[in-house]
This record gives structure tokens, C-alpha cells and sequence, in this order.
């Protein structure tokens, strides 16, 4: 496919990014105003923001602290630090934690596996004082680890004491960055994810259910977690698929079990009928080839370093127009990766949003005579152009 024939499909299709800013705001209602502290919603593919209200206040996010605390036991998982199976010995600092409890006895083994079903369904804070142990020798040491793990997700407005969200001063969160660590629990580990759809767990003679109360109220919802202290008022991050599209939504500080999924549902509701995404591109695919100087080939494929996925309100597709270049002249040796080119998309005269252009491979030097030659061609080039 040449450039001109790419530019030409890119224009029907627009494979993009696209924050609903960029629209009139008459082409759609104004989102719904929540009896909340704080909330995010959020399209889990693209990560665009659909709505959001103080989503980065620095709040108590209560239970919500254990999203961190679960994925970082998954995470440990895949990386074969610890195995789902491997017994953990209960201390007796983890038996005597308070608040919301899976039930576990002090001097018991419990299983890697049963303790996170513990903490994300029952969301037990002895299970999560147990796993943390486990897993970093200590609660301060694997708020250690919480917070290393905040600076890698790039979640700026959070920092942990704890693996449970018991109160402390220090320990905070925002709807924007558990929308984005959410994110992360859905789109690295689908296997593990499957757990937060689960209604109830059984352990120790007890039954729990999952507080979650859209998951018996929405059969889209399958995910993810509930807090609540006096300090923080009820929250909540709920995640759901409709048509192929997920969508994220945190509420932080409402007055009531009820009320936080019932704002939560106005969340969902708003951006599934408003809103459409979708993936036209995946990063890697070769979307045209451009031309090399001095280079073994006299070719390099170009693509995308990520996805190209567009959100957007619905029927403003075709409103949208695109075009790529490539950077002038590009001469061996390229780099696998390299930037060459740009795909600019346009509402009317705006550009609304740019993507790199990649290499998808690299070109080498070509020999001594194409070099040459191309020296010469180049000269005769930069005359006539």
C-alpha cells in the first residue's frame, strides 16, 4: 500500500484517540452531576476520560487500597516469585487486623490463591495483611512496594501506608488513579480479573458475599471493588463490556452502600449511550511503506507503537479527517522503532490528535556503491526540491 492510497482509507476510518473536548457541547447532554466527593469514568481501551469531577483530589479510598494490594500479588504471580498454591502461615499481627475480615485463624496456612479470593470478594484485611507479609516480609515494606508500583502506573495523586485502606494521614488515592490502576487489573492479567466478578466466597464455615451490588443488579458488570469508612463514605470502581466496549467507573465518598452503586449506575449508563469505541489498528501492523537513502533496503515499513482506538460521542465518525506523512529524506541506519512519520486528525481546521509514525523494522547501511549513489541522488534532490 502506498502512502497516498493509506492517507486516502485513514480519512474513512480515523483510527484515533479522541478526547470528547474536541466537540460541541451541544451535540450531547451534559453528564450527570453524582452525590459524590469525587468520580471518573473512563473507557478502559483508549483511557480517555469520558467524565470526571475532582478526579484528582487527594481522597481516603478506604478498601479501595486493596485493588493495589491484589495487583500486586498477580503481578508477583506471573513473575514466578510466588505460586497460587504456595501455603502462608497467618500471623498474629495479620489475625488481629480489624475492620472487614475473611476469618482466618492465627498459626493457620491459607493458600496464596485463597487469601486473594479473600481480599478482593470479602475484601478481607486480614487476608491483606497476611498476602502483604508473604509477599514483602512486612505491611511497610510492601507499602514500599504499593508505592513503587504508584510511581510505575504513573498514578500521580496516590501514596499507600498500608495493604488494607485502615486510616492514616498519609495514605490516599484519587477516582483518577484507581481508574487507572483498574485499568491495569483488566488489561495485564484477564485470568486473575475473573475473580471480581464472583458473588461470594466461601471460607472458614462463612459465606461472604461481594459488596459490590451491581454485579447482581447489571449482568455487564464483572468487576471490581468496594470501600468504605467513616473517613472516606462509601466508593467504589465498577467496571462493564456493552457491545464490545468497557468502560470504568470510580465514585468516591458517597452517603450509602445504596447510593454508590446507584450513582455509579448513572456513570455507566451515561457513557454506554453516549459514547462509542473502537480499535480500527493494532500497534505493529504495517500501515505503509516509505522510502530509504543508503540503506540496504530502499524501504521500511511503518506503523504504530500502540493501538490506535478512538472514543467518541456516537455519529461523529464521519465528521473526522486524517493524513499521514513521513519525515523527508529518511537515510540508513534506522532503527527498529524509530520515529518517521505523523498521523495528524483533524475536526474541521483543529487538529485534535497526533500518533507517531514507527519503524516496525530496521535497515541497515547498504553498501559502499549504494551509498555512493544515493549521495548522488540525494544532491540532484535538494536542488529540485
Amino acid at each position: 500500500m502506498n502512502i497516498t492510497t493509506f492517507a486516502k482509507r485513514l480519512c474513512l476510518l480515523v483510527p484515533l484517540l479522541l478526547s470528547p473536548a474536541a466537540f460541541a457541547a451541544e451535540m450531547m447532554p451534559s453528564p450527570p452531576q453524582l452525590a459524590a466527593k469525587a468520580y471518573v469514568l473512563m473507557d478502559a481501551s483508549s483511557g480517555n476520560v469520558l467524565v470526571e469531577n475532582n478526579g484528582d483530589q487527594r481522597l481516603p479510598p478506604a478498601s479501595l487500597t486493596k485493588l493495589m494490594t491484589a495487583y500486586i500479588a498477580t503481578l508477583e504471580i506471573r513473575r514466578g516469585q510466588i505460586g497460587e498454591n504456595d501455603p502462608v502461615t497467618v500471623s498474629e499481627n495479620a489475625w488481629r487486623t480489624g475492620g472487614s475480615r475473611m476469618f482466618i485463624k492465627v498459626g493457620s496456612q491459607v493458600t496464596v490463591s485463597d487469601l486473594l479470593h479473600g481480599i478482593i470478594i470479602q475484601s478481607g484485611n486480614d487476608a491483606s495483611v497476611a498476602l502483604s507479609e508473604h509477599i514483602a516480609g512486612s505491611e511497610d515494606a510492601f507499602a514500599d512496594l504499593m508505592n513503587k508500583t504508584v510511581a510505575d502506573l504513573g498514578m500521580t495523586n496516590s501514596h499507600f501506608m498500608n495493604p488494607t485502606g485502615l486510616p492514616n494521614p498519609e495514605h490516599y488515592s484519587s477516582a483518577h488513579d484507581m481508574a487507572v490502576l483498574a485499568r491495569a487489573i483488566i488489561h495485564e492479567d484477564p485470568a486473575h480479573y475473573a475473580i471480581y466478578s464472583q458473588k461470594e466466597f466461601f471460607w472458614n464455615g462463612i459465606k461472604q458475599p461481594n459488596r459490590n451490588l451491581l454485579l447482581w443488579r447489571d449482568k455487564t458488570v464483572d468487576g471490581l471493588k468496594t470501600g468504605h469508612t467513616e473517613e472516606a463514605g462509601y466508593c467504589m470502581v465498577s467496571s462493564a463490556v456493552r457491545d464490545g466496549m468497557r468502560l470504568i467507573a470510580v465514585v468516591f465518598g458517597t452517603n450509602s452502600e445504596v447510593a454508590r452503586a446507584a450513582e455509579t449506575q448513572k456513570l455507566l449508563t451515561y457513557g454506554f449511550r453516549f459514547f462509542e469505541t473502537q480499535t480500527f489498528y493494532q500497534k505493529g501492523t504495517e500501515l505503509a511503506q516509505a522510502p530509504v537513502w543508503k540503506g540496504a533496503t530502499n524501504q521500511v515499513k511503518a506503523g504504530l507503537a500502540e493501538d490506535l482506538t478512538m472514543t467518541l460521542p456516537k455519529g461523529q465518525l464521519k465528521k473526522l479527517a486524517a493524513s499521514m506523512t513521513m519525515n523527508p529524506q529518511l537515510v540508513a541506519p534506522i532503527a527498529k522503532g524509530d520515529v518517521i512519520g505523523k498521523v495528524e486528525v483533524k475536526l474541521e481546521d483543529k487538529v485534535v490528535h497526533s500518533a507517531d509514525l514507527i519503524a516496525l523494522d530496521g535497515v541497515e547501511e547498504g553498501g559502499i556503491f549504494r551509498r555512493m549513489w544515493d549521495s548522488i541522488r540525494l544532491f540532484f534532490y535538494g536542488l529540485f526540491n
